[in-house]
């Protein structure tokens, strides 16, 4: 098979988070049709041991390390250099080494970049470039900023327009530019005109075998709790944030409508706040869980009120796929697909939260209502032929493509949260 460049900011394995569960979907989608070198970095010790997981998928792996502390530091001399801090973030001689050697001993004339930040180490070879950026994340680094105080608001804010000349300029020269949603297209579109016509989307799926209602799972809550589930990794701010912010501002209401309710965050690294919300008798925080499915399966209702979003979240799609009713932000319900009060619920105050999640937990209907559309709009070999589609010449495109069987696998995991 032909051989292509691979490269993402964080290892690829487990599939336990979001940027992490398109990323390997897209290594596996990509294995299946080219010899993959895979160049990323490890930002977590937890991640070490599943380099050979990754290493059965790809025909080379180079594995830089980031401390996260240290990288952090690294990234202020952005400041001096008027950089993106994100760029720094990111900088690895070695790997910079690593793909212009793998470029020139391989022969290698495509390419595929997860994450804009990735670009800086692809953009001066000789190849078709294809830039998954998923996200805008000039506008997260935006959005940041109008919920911070200054001074840190006005260095989000300076982050935000310096990733943006940055992302701008990627896509200037990059093949085609992808975005996890049509929203983050459309917003992209719309800050870079320029590169309109190279701008596409690819909607993330969900692996429907693995998260179905109809597998037994023992009931990790209590027997007389009427349990609230929010997952994700709580390390992510808007996701420790939001688990904060449903505590204080909907979780009382809700309490004082249904006495037995109780808010389980579920998800790997709590911050501090989000660990110090378990001293209420009404929340449990359970930090890094084996398996996110039992939680999600034996849920009342599952809710993701997040005030800070991007792209689309799994979280969201793993508990439709679970056939729970699933209550939402405003934030996320414009990035999904489907209908709400027929797929999800949507409440974006807390009196409009507790309200709507009340009226969740009675809700009969829509669980199914949401599997029944993850079926039909997320499966992941479907919404990733994009990729295959780009990074052929124009004239290629147009011909039909053969699929080549998977050469390789990894077993499936736990999805650890």
């Amino acid at each position: 098979m032909e051989p292509l460049l691979y490269l993402v900011h964080r290892l690829p394995y487990p599939p336990n988070k979001g940027d992490k569960l398109r990323s390997f979907h897209l290594l596996r989608f990509l294995a299946a049709r080219y010899d993959v070198h895979l160049g990323t970095f490890i930002d977590d010790a937890a991640d070490r041991p599943h380099v050979e997981a990754v290493e059965q998928l790809c025909a080379s792996v180079h594995v830089a390390s980031i401390k996260p502390a240290t990288a952090r530091l690294r990234s202020l001399a952005g400041l001096l250099t008027g950089e993106a801090l994100t760029l720094r973030y990111y900088a690895d001689q070695t790997l910079r080494d690593w793909v212009d050697r793998t470029v020139r001993d391989h022969g290698i004339r495509r390419a595929v970049v997860f994450s804009g930040a990735m670009a800086q180490y692809a953009m001066a070879a000789n190849l078709r470039v294809v830039v998954d950026f998923v996200d805008v994340d000039s506008a997260k680094w935006r959005q940041y900023a109008q919920m911070r105080t200054w001074p840190v608001s006005s260095l989000y804010r300076r982050e935000a327009g310096r990733l943006l000349a940055f992302e701008r300029a990627i896509a200037r020269k990059a093949a085609a530019s992808v975005f996890v949603t049509q929203a983050e297209a459309d917003l992209f579109r719309a800050l870079a005109p320029e590169c309109a016509a190279r701008v596409h989307h690819a909607c993330n799926g969900v692996d429907t075998a693995y998260f179905d209602p109809t597998v037994a799972l023992q009931n990790p809550y209590g027997p007389d709790e009427e349990a609230i589930a929010f997952s994700g990794a709580m390390d992510y701010w808007p996701n420790a944030d939001a688990a904060c912010w449903f505590a204080r501002e909907a979780l009382p209401a809700i309490a004082a409508a249904r006495p037995r309710a109780r808010f389980y965050v579920v998800g790997m690294n709590p911050t501090a706040a989000v660990t110090a919300l378990a001293a209420d008798p009404r929340v449990t925080v359970t930090g890094r869980v084996p398996d996110v499915r039992p939680y999600l399966l034996h849920a009342s209702a599952v809710v993701a009120p997040l005030r800070v979003a991007r792209g689309i979240q799994n979280k969201v799609l793993e508990a439709m796929a679970m056939a729970r009713p699933v209550v939402v932000s405003q934030a996320i319900a414009a990035s999904l697909s489907g209908s709400a009060q027929t797929h999800y619920l949507v409440a974006d105050s807390g009196e409009a939260f507790a309200r709507t999640t009340v009226e969740a937990m009675d809700d009969a209907d829509i669980g199914p209502a949401a599997r029944a559309h993850v079926l039909a709009e997320h499966d992941w070999e479907r919404n990733l032929q994009p990729f295959e589609d780009l990074l052929r010449e124009p004239s290629v495109v147009a011909a039909p493509t053969h699929q080549r069987p998977f050469a390789r696998t990894v077993a499936r995991t736990a999805h650890p949260s």
